[in-house]
């Protein structure tokens, strides 16, 4: 192997050394330079006969097109004054037509893939959250976690929750701002209650740190409790995408038909062209990229709306929670034989296809066992011929369940509206003690509420509605993508809602193909009264050890 075909000065490894983490291996990473001339810089990468060190060299630090001295000075520098970061956005500007131009000359939209950009999404809805969320590919998403902070906060004496505009300005304004307030007053109190429940049900055990304990007890207690969370609470997230995800995810949120979403659309992409503008510059609101775009959304919306009322008008609706298989191929197994066959031969598909079909039960069973015999924890992935089988589920559950396994974005999902029509929630630890009566009591406040509400502004209705609340979904997942899930979501230190499903999902693929039952082999079907206790013990015992070794 060629190890190195370039060569450079002592000057150019020295000035090269800032951006490359290796002058003279073949492989090697960038750094210190901002997301638009990374984009740049792959993209006429593809285009050219030079090492991307060349490249970097001839085109981009020596070319005064560019403006690179202007744009990476503070970044190596690592100086923070106001003034430079401004002249480092005006130096992009400036050479933003030179990346256009690359951009537009050598590549395609795939290009934008080429950079990315860490944002921060704070106070915003967790009904933002999954808007935000719902947009699978090029982007992961990190959020605040209900399950380790208290959510009872006040800041100027206020509960922390979307005021949202339409509702501030109608007749709904008061019946607003009383319900949600009620909820986290009900949220507030109920935390220190059944606190004390849960120390007594479950007191500590001597070998068990006191730091580990706490923390178990409180996921628990707050497991228990965040049913009572309105969708408008105010929630953080961090998010890094490439410049495609995000150009795509700020044109669907300004075409979105909520005030919210229009908002952070706006603000995402005035923050992002500061560091990334070539990539998603079509996110502009009045490029005419996006304004097709509003226009397509808005149509599309309208029509499949009254369609939907005119269709459905006899069809009933759902009523209570439920999981429910709908649809699957019975020829699965076969395929996905014949797909771990396919690898390690020289036969057609469709031949290997044919062939598995004449083959009897048990040495299908052979070569499905072959694909799952050697894994020996949930880490070791599957072959990609799992993904030859195909189900479909329908899921009636919490919006809190919802919130959790709507992360899996490797599949394809869609919700209907959030709404207090399918039930709610009350969990088992409060159901017959004196706290389930201030529970349902503000969740029946609540559906009050969203019942007024819905009548005129259906979609604004939807933050007012508890996270207990049922909502109705569906997955249509491989069997690759659906063996992950289980076995990660039915964990110990999971949420009982979600390890329900989880499990629930498995055990349903299990029932109409028994053959399928050995893929699922690290989904944990026990039920656990403290479930994260052992998680946090791990977590503790890690720190010790860390801090014993250094």
């Amino acid at each position: 192997m060629i190890e190195n075909y370039e060569t450079f000065s002592e000057q150019q490894t020295k000035i090269l050394n800032r951006y490359v983490t290796s002058t003279t291996s073949n492989i090697f990473c960038l750094r210190n330079l901002p997301e638009v001339i990374k984009g740049a810089l792959f993209s006429r990468y593809s285009r050219s006969s030079l090492g991307l060190r060349s490249l970097l060299l001839k085109e981009f630090i020596m070319s005064e097109e560019t403006a690179f001295s202007s744009i990476v000075g503070s970044v190596i520098k690592g100086e923070g004054d106001e003034r430079i970061i401004e002249d480092q956005i005006m130096a992009i500007k400036k050479a933003q037509n030179f990346y256009d131009r690359i951009l537009d000359g050598y590549g395609d939209d795939s290009i934008g893939e080429l950079g990315g950009g860490h944002l921060a999404l704070e106070n915003i809805s967790m009904l933002a959250a999954k808007v935000i969320e719902d947009c699978r590919i090029g982007g992961s998403p990190l959020e605040k976690s209900t399950r380790y902070i208290y959510f009872d906060q006040k800041v100027g004496g206020e509960y922390l929750f979307f005021r949202e505009p339409i509702l501030m300005t109608s007749a709904y304004r008061d019946l607003y701002l009383q319900t949600c307030n009620r909820l986290f007053e009900t949220y507030s109190i109920l935390i220190p209650q059944l606190t004390l429940v849960m120390e007594k049900n479950f007191p500590k055990e001597q070998d068990v740190s006191i730091v580990a304990y706490t923390a178990a007890i409180r996921a628990k207690v707050l497991d228990c409790l965040r049913g009572l969370l309105p969708a408008s609470a105010l929630t953080n997230m961090g998010m890094f995408g490439n410049g495609r995800f995000f150009e795509g995810l700020i044109q669907k949120l300004n075409s979105h038909n909520l005030a919210e979403m229009q908002d952070i659309g706006r603000k995402g992409f005035h923050e992002m062209s500061k560091i990334m503008p070539s990539f998603v510059r079509r996110a502009e609101p009045n490029h005419k990229y996006q304004q097709t775009f509003s226009q397509f959304s808005e149509q599309l919306r309208g029509e499949l709306k009254a369609l939907a009322d005119e269709c459905s008008e006899n069809i009933p609706a759902m009523s209570g929670p439920g999981i429910r298989l709908i649809a699957y191929d019975p020829e699965a197994p076969m395929k996905v034989a014949a797909a771990l066959l396919f690898e390690h031969s020289h036969s057609g598909l469709q031949q290997l296809q044919e062939y598995c079909r004449s083959l009897p039960e048990e040495q299908i069973s052979r070569i499905l066992e072959a694909g799952s015999n050697f894994r020996e924890n949930r880490r070791h992935k599957s072959p990609r011929a799992l993904e030859h089988a195909y189900f479909t589920f329908e899921i009636v559950a919490d919006f809190g369940a919802y919130r959790d396994l709507q992360r899996h974005r490797m599949l394809t999902q869609e919700r209907q509206l959030l709404t207090c029509d399918l039930g709610y929630f009350v969990p088992s630890e409060i159901r017959g003690t004196p706290m389930e009566k201030p529970y349902c009591d503000a969740m029946e406040e609540a559906k009050r509420a969203y019942d007024q509400i819905a009548l005129e502004l259906p979609e604004e209705a939807q933050y007012v509605v508890p996270m207990g609340f049922n909502i109705h979904w569906y997955f249509h997942v491989n069997l690759r993508a659906l063996q992950w899930l289980c076995e990660l979501r039915s964990s110990p230190a999971g949420h009982p809602a979600y390890r329900f499903i989880a499990q629930e999902l498995s055990k349903q693929v299990a029932k109409v193909c028994p053959q399928f039952e050995r893929y699922f082999k690290f989904v944990d079907y026990d039920g656990y009264q403290l479930g994260r206790l052992g998680q946090e013990i791990r977590t503790v015992e890690k720190m010790k050890g860390r801090k014993e070794h250094v």
